[in-house]
């Protein structure tokens, strides 16, 4: 418990449901597979081996082979090794014999598992299925939670979006049976929350279809947000590549207390590393404040690691983790991991590539945006800030929630906030919604009565799913183009991100700031030292939030939501109908035809940010993730031409007119014109969504040329047969106009660290030579000959 604050524990009138879902769990398990009710202990640990969840009790955790792997690794460095090299450098697929230098050379890891969001899951489905094997050579799952719209409210929203979408839930339940794939219904919750309580734990490898998978990093796991080509390499038994980190240490030293909590840290962070600062390493947080954190605010901070770019975010092992593994009826994952805990921890003495060092006890509650998460200011500023930039001060709707900040804690401390003001007879001035982490987290949030307390204030209590995190968000209390402020507690607030409005100016910060100015309905409001009028025309002022980390009984499971895959799937169908509008068969992309690309036309040279949302919009379009012509009506529409300044619109080489992006390029691809992108800094930030580079190469491009890249995006790629390059010089990005066009020289030499020569021909007739950069290895050049990694793959199955 936080010291310095008044303590908080909902009561409710409501019944408590007295069920302890680790039995129930086990039961479930049983029922699956057939096993009578034998102790639990004999159903979860068969010859003194610890299952690596409740839902797989013949996989296990293999912390030998872990340690087998240090050791080795160890006598070859000669260092002390820091917690993210013990877990990475632990997966390796050859440790006696793998080149390892941080920032430099490529490893290649057996990861211990796979995990897939729905929007994701369908293309890495489909393209597992193109890859003709019959069964996924690792544990992994297929979670519902994309796709459901925020509009009237959970229930509603839910059969709502099980209608909408019956055909693509069919089609990954069918594929998830088929090739061995356990799938989470939709209504199960948030794709990280289900991995933090079921599936992450202390030294896991796991990667994962979306950016935010860091967040099993609370659970001491290394977790990697991947594209789905990566996880169909896992799933078919191949070793994963990953650029050796650098590793980034920040130390905490302190407590936190009062009305600071863990999100701040990573608001901290973030306006310190900006969001490309972590980009190709793993943050390692280590230290004595580590320990006044609870392992799900630790699963907060990795989660919005991704906004800084990182690979990912770790804490090491701790008592906090011990205490949430036994809460989820995981004890004996947290014996095991006690035996083998000199891994779980950095060696003293290790070397980290930066140190930052953040006192918990001068931290102050935080508050980033609007547009970029990086832009930190402290609650007690924004106001001043505000009113100086022209942001709009009133709160339109404050939103808390979202894999970032949904757990049991940050409920009861939002509803802490809530119940104080409902004392004094406040409502919110702003709209309020509320989105549970998982089923499990809604049950028990409603057995407990902070549900009721939220609704009371004036919350809505939205499904178990991402929702307007995402974009999934009908939202109806303003026009587009209306300016407006909403706050959250989400980790991304890029422009348009949650609601499509470009002009609505989204801040991030922790749930209990979200309420506290959901209840005063303006940024001018610090709840550390203003004052609200209450009812009676006295004012108070709000104390300090406190809640317990976890229930006292038992968490209430909820509804099943969970379907195991079948011991026999021989017999299960997967039908993609070749009429349907949401799902298409993938064909093979075209081989690079051995010779250098001449004359490329230029699509689009962007100005300014351009994330995955910017090249592949997310809300409405994601309906079409299962099918890749549909979805490519999207490409790049959210990217501002630097030409006119405008968001979707650009000159068609040929006819010289202006049009939509997609339009272009589709013209281009009819008329055999092969095309080029050309970005500006951290292209590609953002989600880990690959259709941000399978709909440009499935649209006819053959190359992205920028200042740098997202490492996810810049990756995902490679793996699509499409060339991520850079400026060697990065002010050569001003010698290129949209009118050129470019010639790109040296692919029949291709090798890992030569740049390639790049000719600008300019209209008038002269020309300019510049290089371009690449960080291509052997591997990866043999995906771009193939065409993609998944052509490379089939020519590797027919040798």
């Amino acid at each position: 418990m936080r010291s310095g604050s008044r303590h908080f524990h909902a009561t409710s009138s409501l019944s408590v449901h007295k069920m302890a879902p680790y039995s129930l769990l086990v039961t479930r398990l049983q029922k699956a597979l057939g096993v009578r009710q034998y102790h639990v202990a004999s159903v979860l640990c068969q010859r003194a081996k610890v299952a690596m969840s409740h839902f797989e009790p013949h996989e296990y955790i293999r912390y030998d082979l872990l340690e087998k792997n240090i050791d080795i690794v160890r006598k070859r460095l000669n260092r002390p090794l820091t917690l993210s090299e013990k877990i990475v450098y632990g997966h390796l697929d050859d440790p006696a014999k793998q080149e390892i230098e941080r920032g430099k050379t490529y490893l290649r890891l057996r990861p211990d598992r796979v995990a897939m969001q729905d929007a994701t899951a369908q293309m890495a489905m489909l393209q597992f299925i193109s890859s003709g094997l019959p069964k996924v050579a690792v544990p992994s799952t297929i979670h519902c939670d994309h796709l459901i719209e925020a509009q009237l409210g959970g229930e509603k929203d839910l059969r709502r979006a099980k209608d909408i979408n019956q055909e693509v839930y069919n089609f990954l339940a069918t594929a998830g049976a088929k090739y061995g794939v356990g799938f989470w219904r939709p209504g199960s919750g948030i794709i990280h929350q289900i991995i933090l309580e079921n599936y992450a734990y202390p030294g896991v490898l796991l990667i994962g279809t979306d950016s935010h998978t860091p967040n099993g990093g609370g659970l001491g796991g290394i977790c990697i947000g991947v594209g789905g080509a990566d996880a169909v390499d896992v799933m078919a038994g191949i070793p994963w590549e990953l650029k050796c980190p650098k590793v980034i240490g920040v130390k905490l030293t302190g407590s936190l207390s009062g009305w600071t909590s863990p999100k701040d840290v990573i608001l901290k962070v973030a306006g310190i590393l900006t969001v490309k600062g972590g980009t190709g390493a793993i943050v390692e947080y280590h230290g004595p404040g580590v320990d006044s954190i609870s392992c799900t605010g630790m699963a907060t901070i990795c989660n919005m690691g991704a906004e800084i770019g990182a690979t990912t975010s770790v804490f090491p092992y701790n008592h906090r983790m011990k205490k949430y593994l036994s809460k989820t009826g995981r004890e004996d994952i947290a014996k095991l991991a006690d035996e083998y805990k000199d891994h779980l921890v950095p060696d003293p003495g290790c070397h980290y590539d930066q140190l930052i060092e953040i006192n918990l006890n001068e931290l102050k509650p935080h508050i980033n945006g609007p547009f970029t998460p990086d832009l930190a200011h402290p609650v007690a500023e924004v106001g001043t800030v505000a009113e100086k930039e022209g942001w709009p001060l009133d709160i339109r709707v404050g939103l808390i929630g979202s894999c970032t900040n949904s757990s049991y804690e940050d409920m009861g401390r939002s509803a802490a906030v809530a119940k104080q003001a409902l004392a004094h007879g406040l409502k919110c001035k702003s709209q309020f919604t509320i989105t549970p982490g998982s089923e499990q987290i809604r049950a028990t949030i409603e057995r407990d009565g902070y549900a009721q307390i939220l609704r009371e204030v004036g919350g809505i209590v939205l499904a178990n799913a991402c929702g307007p995190c995402i974009g999934q968000w009908d939202r109806k209390d303003i026009k587009k183009g209306e300016k407006n402020t909403i706050v959250t507690s989400y980790n991304r607030n890029f422009t348009g991100r949650n609601d499509a409005n470009p002009e609505t100016h989204a801040f991030v910060t922790s749930p209990e700031i979200v309420t506290a100015l959901a209840i005063a309905g303006t940024l001018k409001f610090n709840p550390e030292t203003d004052f609200l009028m209450g009812k009676d025309g006295k004012k108070f002022k709000l104390e300090a939030p406190d809640a317990d980390e976890l229930p006292r009984a038992e968490f209430d499971p909820g509804q099943d939501t969970y379907q195991h895959p079948p011991k026999d799937s021989s017999g299960q169908r997967v039908d993609v109908s070749p009429t349907s509008q949401r799902l298409q068969l993938l064909e093979p992309f075209d081989k690079w035809d051995g010779k250098d690309l001449e004359d490329l036309q230029i699509l689009i040279k962007v100005k300014g940010k351009c994330t995955t949302d910017h090249i592949s919009a997310a809300g409405p379009w994601l309906k079409f993730r299962g099918h890749l012509d549909n979805i490519s009506n999207n490409l790049l529409i959210g990217a501002i031409n630097i030409e006119n300044g405008k968001a979707n619109s650009v000159r068609n080489a040929v006819t010289q007119e202006f049009g939509p992006v997609p339009d272009t390029a589709r013209y281009y691809k009819k008329h055999g014109i092969r095309w080029v992108v050309i970005g500006d800094e951290n292209y590609g930030e953002g989600s880990s969504r690959e259709h941000a580079a399978l709909e440009p190469r499935h649209l006819g491009g053959r190359a992205i040329i920028t200042k740098s890249f997202a490492r996810i995006h810049e990756t995902n790629l490679k793996k699509q047969g499409l060339l991520p390059l850079t400026f060697a010089d990065p002010a050569d990005y001003n010698k290129i106009h949209p009118v050129d066009k470019l010639t790109i020289q040296g692919l029949k030499d291709f090798t890992p660290g030569k740049p390639l020569k790049c000719i600008i021909k300019h209209p008038n007739g002269t020309q300019e030579t510049i290089l371009l950069n690449h960080t291509f290895n052997e591997t990866q050049i043999e995906w771009f000959r193939a065409g993609s990694a998944l052509n490379r793959m089939k020519e590797l199955q027919q040798h």
